[in-house]
């Protein structure tokens, strides 16, 4: 036991030990900021901000198409897919051109927290793998599963409905529903990294330390199963035609890699390119660790959320939102 310099005993050391932060996941550290509510609210700006200003048409078609058809060599949303050689090929160029759409800028979120979690710099291809590893265990039995259900059931899945209206269409209601829940799952965790609500994954991390890196796979696989972006339409089209769930599977898998390609080249860049650096600042004051992980989660997925369904039903009519100047 310590003293003072007056002679009586420090019981502050023992009692500072009681106090050291408990990581509960992957993602919730203990080590939370002093002044939370600055974090939630600036997150929450960033998604309501990017849901507001997010161009569609700029990043869905023109950087996507354009991005695809450079990749293919032709008009990849106007010409037809002729088989599976041709149907894997486009698989994986769509989920490629389609990186930075909708979709995707809530897995830019999900992963973004990863960035400085590497503890020194021996071994750095490991430590960078490993955690992408996890995200593809998470992501692939999920888009498989959904391409091998739509080659069973074909075009009779809401999101092939071509259904026209005023009100909301089954593509559109599958799209808010996938979209919501995934959008609500990430608010979930960002309000966690910060101390506000329960860690939900305390308990299975408990088990399986990588649990929540699974589930970020899990929400990015997810994606698929609300996505209305054209060219994944094109394939999920000529998926459900070909009545092949080994085929759909495929696809579906090498779609979701395509998405995640440029994650992860992102995620490697800032983990190497940095030098340690990211990593020295992030530790030197643990909490901004659970900053980082709480605005990302906030930002991905307030903004999952508010594009998906709030803005869906404001164009129809439901509720108000501000329209963006285009549109």
């Amino acid at each position: 036991m310590s003293t003072y310099a007056s002679g009586q005993p420090d019981t502050t050391a023992g009692h500072a030990a009681r106090q050291l932060p408990h990581r509960t996941s992957l993602f919730v550290t203990g080590d939370f900021p002093r002044r939370r509510w600055p974090t939630v609210l600036l997150g929450t700006l960033g998604g309501l901000l990017l849901a507001y200003a997010w161009n569609a048409n700029l990043v869905d078609d023109q950087i996507g198409f354009g991005t695809a058809d450079a990749l293919l060599g032709h008009d990849a949303h106007g010409t037809p897919i002729t088989g599976v050689v041709s149907g894997v090929l486009f698989a994986f160029v769509s989920g490629l051109a389609g990186s930075f759409t909708a979709c995707n800028i809530a897995a830019f979120g999900a992963v973004g927290p990863l960035v400085g979690q590497s503890p020194s710099l021996r071994h750095r291809l490991l430590h960078v793998a490993k955690p992408l590893g996890w995200v593809f265990a998470g992501m692939a039995p999920v888009s498989a599963a959904y391409g091998a259900l739509v080659g069973l059931v074909g075009t009779h899945m809401p999101q092939f409905s071509t259904a026209a209206g005023k009100g909301l269409t089954p593509r559109a209601l599958q799209s808010m529903t996938a979209f919501g829940l995934i959008g609500l799952v990430m608010i979930v965790l960002g309000l966690a990294a910060v101390g506000l609500v329960r860690d939900p994954l305390a308990g299975l991390s408990r088990r399986f330390p990588n649990a929540p890196l699974v589930l970020v796979g899990a929400m990015i696989g997810g994606f698929l199963v609300g996505r209305p972006y054209p060219l994944f339409r094109d394939l999920f089209r000529h998926a459900a035609t070909t009545h092949n769930p080994v085929y759909g599977a495929g696809a579906f898998l090498l779609q979701s890699i395509g998405n995640i390609a440029v994650m992860a080249v992102l995620f490697v860049a800032l983990a190497y390119g940095t030098g340690g650096r990211l990593q020295r600042v992030l530790a030197s004051r643990p909490a901004r660790i659970s900053v980082v992980t709480a605005a990302a989660f906030l930002v991905a997925g307030v903004f999952t959320v508010v594009y998906w369904d709030v803005r869906m039903l404001a164009r129809l009519g439901y509720l108000w939102f501000p329209p963006s100047p285009w549109g």
